[in-house]
């Protein structure tokens, strides 16, 4: 993908969170019911889909604005740490409290338990507030990150809302969704899509077992033209990118597990990051495998390092698949 860039200026990305959160990750030797459970240190970070896709993307050295709204206590600690971390935003106040979620790492185990809270309610006028502020842009964004979960009280239509306001801007729409909520963006048509296995079999409403299938599911959504791109992530059977004109596979890196949070995010956030420097396709799926792997070295919370992701782009092996 090439922008038509306006004097040579990159692509301009707006990283679009509707449920964000204050994300703990924490361990403890086991996890059973009832007994109290000892921790170790909490980590706090910044949290939701666009909001983690901002945050690499900063880290990898790329420029975008951060939307979200924001509420109560623990929404004013989340807004003083995006600016921390350099973050451009733009936060709209809601009167109920940005959500707090948890990580929990089992020593005795190795196992990983996230425990993912629905979010605050937002009236109708705080949900709007959040179209208007995107339809007011005199300066619309190139590419928007609509990335997470919609929290109680906004439509299952909302990204739907998005991709016609894109495409009535000339701008396009990267989304990473699930549920109701993804189905009704993908009838409007979005540029690209970024689901897990899981989330295309749901989709397609078929088995996904044999990569014939998966490529054939992933490449069905690009010729019904819900999606012009589908950026499928596999988990450790690696990744793979399907276009109307060619199709990449993306083997897994071997290498440890310290967190699977955010892996997702991270590489949207590479692959994204890439475009905006002019990188063809393949090679930027090559930078979005590299963060998402990248994000699997840092405990809890902690996403893509821009070392980490530098060194394993270099490992990182595509193929066409015919």
């Amino acid at each position: 993908m090439r922008y038509n860039r306006r004097m040579n200026t990159p692509p301009r990305i707006l990283c679009l969170t509707m449920n964000p959160s204050v994300d703990l990750a924490t361990e403890t030797e086991s996890v059973v019911p009832t007994h109290k459970l000892r921790c170790g240190d909490t980590l706090h970070d910044a949290g939701g889909g666009g909001v983690n896709v901002a945050r690499v993307l900063t880290r990898l050295g790329g420029r975008c604005v951060a939307l979200c709204p924001t509420g109560g206590s623990p929404g004013q600690w989340l807004e003083k740490r995006m600016r921390d971390e350099g973050l451009d935003s733009v936060f709209l106040p809601i009167a109920d409290e940005t959500r707090v979620s948890f990580t929990v790492h089992e020593h005795s185990t190795g196992a990983e338990f996230r425990f993912v809270m629905p979010g605050p309610h937002l009236s109708e006028a705080e949900w709007m507030a959040c179209l208007q502020h995107l339809e007011s842009l005199s300066d619309f964004p190139d590419l928007v990150v609509a990335s997470g979960s919609l929290p109680p009280g906004v439509p299952a239509d909302f990204y739907a809302r998005v991709a016609r306001l894109c495409h009535q801007r000339g701008a396009r729409l990267v989304l990473d969704a699930s549920g109701p909520a993804l189905a009704a963006a993908l009838a409007e048509g979005v540029f690209l899509f970024k689901p897990n296995l899981k989330e295309l079999a749901e989709l397609s409403g078929q088995t996904l077992e044999t990569p014939a299938q998966w490529q054939a599911a992933a490449r069905q959504l690009v010729l019904d033209g819900r999606s012009e791109i589908v950026a499928l992530t596999l988990g450790h059977l690696g990744a793979l990118l399907v276009t109307r004109e060619a199709m990449w596979f993306a083997p897994p890196l071997d290498m440890p597990v310290a967190s699977a949070v955010g892996a997702g995010d991270s590489f949207v956030a590479g692959l994204v990051w890439a475009w905006q420097h002019g990188m063809p396709m393949d090679q930027a799926f090559a930078w979005g495998v590299a963060a998402g792997s990248a994000a699997l070295l840092t405990a809890g919370t902690g996403l893509a390092r821009p070392d980490d992701v530098r060194r394993l782009f270099t490992k990182v092996q595509v193929r066409a698949v015919a």
